[in-house]
C-alpha cells in the first residue's frame, strides 16, 4: 500500500539508545513506569471513525499494560483498582484539557470454592470452568469499571457519569482475559458482549465503550535493535522483499494489551466554530502507599494522597527516542501546557545523529538545518493547511474535518504521503490525509513515517541529504492486520489452544 517504490531499507539503528530496554510506541519507555505495568500506557490512536455506517464519529484507543504473555497465568492481566487512567481533550488549542474521560476499575472476589473433604475449600484459580457471554458463573473475579467524563480542568472541571444506553447502568463489565480455548469456547463472542452503547453526559446522540484484552496492535522489529542493530548487511539495507519492502516478522505480534476504546459523535468532542481536536493519554496514582502487612484481595496496601501522574502518552515513540533519558520520568510526569521545557529535544534532536554514526558508512547523513522547524509543525504544532490549532505541545491532533478515508483505501504512510519535501500536495498519489499525523489509525507504520520525518523528509535535499530516503524498520503494519469494525484492535491470543503432549 506504498504511495511509491522502496529502493532502499535501512533497519531503525537509531532506536539503540543506551539505557533504553524494549522499544515499542511506548512500552516500558522511561525508568519510573517500567515498575508499573498496570498503568504503562503503550499507544494512543484518535481517527474518524472508518466503519461502516459510523461517518460522524470519532474512536479513541487508549492501550495498557504492554507486552502481556498470553500464558500469564493464574492472575493475568488485571487493571489497576487503585488508578485513575484518563484520555484527555483539547478543543480549544491552549493545550489543556477541556474534556476528560477517566476510567476507574473494581476487582470483586466471588470467593468460589469447591467441596474437599469435609470443607469447602476456596480454589486458587480465576476461573473453575468454561465461561460464555451467557454463563460467566465459573468466573472467579469480575472486573468491572466506571466511566465520567469531565467538562473543565481534570482536576477541577464537572464530573458526570457515563450511562449505560440500555438500562441506565454506571458500571460495565470488563471481560476476562483469554486464559485459553477451554476456558473460552468463543472468546470472540464473549468480549463483543461487552461492547456497550453508551450516553455521554452533554452529547446527542449514543456512543460505545469497550474495555479489554486485545491483540497487540503495534509492530518493530525489537531484536536486532537492541542488540546494537545486530544483523548482516543484507538485512540492514535489503533483505527479503513484499510489496516493495523489507518484512520480517513483527516480534510484537504474539502479545497482547489491555484496550480501554471510546467512540464518541464527533459534535460532542469539537468546539464551536472549530474542527482539530487534541488527544493525550495519562494514568495516575495516589501520591502515598503503605503496605498491608497483612495483606487481603482487597486491602494489599493502602493508597492516600493527590492524584499523581506517572504515565502520559500522545504521539508514539516520543518518550521512548526524543526526549533524553534523564528527562524521561519527568516527561511522564508533565502536562502539555508546559512542553516549552522539552522543546530542545525536538528543535535539536539526537536521533538524526545517532543513524547517521551507525550508517554513515552505508551514506547516512543527518540534516543540518537548526532548529527543526519541520519537527515542531509535525509533533508540537500541527501542519498548516492540516491539524494546525494554536498550541504548542506534544498533543495528538486530529482535524475531524478531513473524511475517513475507507479500508481499501487507506495508505499506511498516511498524510506524510501527502508532502513532497514540506510542500503539501493533496494530488500526489500516495497522500492519505487521515492518517498519521493527522490522528492516528492502527494501520499506520508510524515508525516508519518517524523516521522519514526525522532524518528530513519534509525539509529539502539541500538541508537533509538522506531525507528522501525510505527509512524502514522492516517490519510492516498495515490496515489489512485490524478489524474494520470497533474496536479495531483483534480478538487477544489464547494462553493456550489445546492439549501440548
Amino acid at each position: 500500500m506504498r504511495g511509491r517504490a522502496i529502493a532502499t531499507i535501512l533497519a531503525v539503528g537509531v532506536f539503540a539508545i543506551p539505557g533504553a530496554r524494549v522499544l515499542a510506541s511506548s512500552h516500558r519507555e522511561a525508568p519510573f513506569i517500567a515498575a508499573m505495568p498496570k498503568v504503562d500506557g503503550t499507544d494512543l490512536y484518535m481517527f474518524n471513525s472508518y466503519e461502516t455506517g459510523r461517518t460522524g464519529y470519532v474512536t479513541i484507543l487508549a492501550n495498557y499494560y504492554p507486552l502481556q504473555e498470553p500464558a500469564g497465568g493464574p492472575n493475568f492481566f488485571t487493571m489497576d483498582p487503585k488508578a485513575l487512567y484518563e484520555i484527555n481533550i483539547d478543543n480549544t488549542g491552549d493545550a489543556v484539557e477541556d474534556l476528560t474521560f477517566q476510567f476507574q476499575f473494581t476487582n470483586t472476589l466471588k470467593g468460589l470454592a469447591v467441596p474437599s473433604g469435609t470443607q469447602m475449600t476456596p480454589v486458587p484459580l480465576v476461573n473453575i470452568g468454561p465461561i460464555t457471554a451467557a454463563d460467566e458463573t465459573s468466573l472467579n473475579v469480575v472486573e468491572t469499571y466506571t466511566l465520567n467524563v469531565v467538562r473543565g480542568g481534570r482536576r477541577t472541571g464537572t464530573a458526570q457519569a457515563v450511562t449505560n444506553a440500555t438500562g441506565g447502568a454506571s458500571t460495565f463489565e470488563k471481560p476476562a482475559d483469554y486464559f485459553g480455548t477451554k476456558s473460552f469456547p468463543d472468546y470472540a463472542a464473549y468480549a463483543g458482549a461487552h461492547v456497550y452503547q453508551v450516553n455521554i453526559p452533554g452529547c446527542t446522540g449514543a456512543g460505545r465503550v469497550f474495555v479489554g484484552q486485545r491483540a497487540e496492535g503495534f509492530a518493530v522489529n525489537i531484536g536486532m535493535i537492541f542488540d546494537l542493530v545486530h544483523a548482516p548487511p543484507a538485512v540492514v539495507v535489503g533483505g527479503g522483499t513484499l510489496a516493495g519492502r523489507s518484512v520480517v516478522p513483527n516480534p510484537l505480534a504474539t502479545k497482547n494489551v489491555t484496550t480501554l476504546a471510546l467512540e464518541v459523535p464527533t459534535a460532542c468532542l469539537v468546539a464551536t466554530g472549530k474542527t482539530v481536536i487534541a488527544g493525550w493519554t495519562t494514568a495516575s496514582i495516589r501520591q502515598a502507599r503503605a503496605i498491608n502487612p497483612k495483606g487481603t484481595f482487597d486491602l494489599p496496601s493502602k493508597e492516600g494522597g493527590a492524584w499523581s501522574q506517572v504515565s502520559r502518552l500522545a504521539n508514539p515513540l516520543v518518550n521512548e527516542v526524543v526526549i533524553g533519558l534523564k528527562d524521561k520520568n519527568l516527561f511522564n510526569a508533565s502536562d502539555p501546557k508546559d512542553d516549552a521545557q522539552f522543546a530542545t529535544y525536538v528543535t535539536n534532536p539526537s536521533l538524526a545523529t545517532l543513524l547517521q554514526v551507525l550508517f554513515g558508512s552505508a551514506g547516512v547523513m543527518a540534516p543540518t538545518k537548526f532548529p527543526r522547524a519541520d519537527l515542531v509543525a509535525a509533533f508540537l504544532t500541527g501542519v498548516m493547511g492540516v491539524n494546525k490549532d494554536g498550541s504548542t505541545a506534544e498533543v495528538m491532533r486530529l482535524n475531524t474535518a478531513l473524511p475517513a478515508t475507507p479500508v481499501a483505501m487507506q495508505n499506511n504512510l498516511g498524510a506524510a504521503g501527502c508532502f513532497t519535501m514540506g510542500t503539501l500536495d493533496t494530488t500526489l498519489p500516495g497522500c492519505d490525509p487521515a492518517g498519521f499525523p493527522n490522528g492516528r489509525r492502527p494501520g499506520d507504520d508510524v515508525v516508519d513515517i518517524e523516521l522519514r520525518v526525522m532524518m528530513g523528509y519534509l525539509l529539502t535535499v539541500a538541508d537533509a541529504p538522506s531525507g528522501q530516503l525510505p527509512f524502514t524498520d522492516a517490519v510492516l503494519q498495515d490496515v489489512s492486520q485490524f478489524d474494520a469494525t470497533f474496536p479495531y484492535l483483534q480478538t487477544p491470543h489464547p494462553g493456550a489452544t489445546g492439549p501440548t503432549m
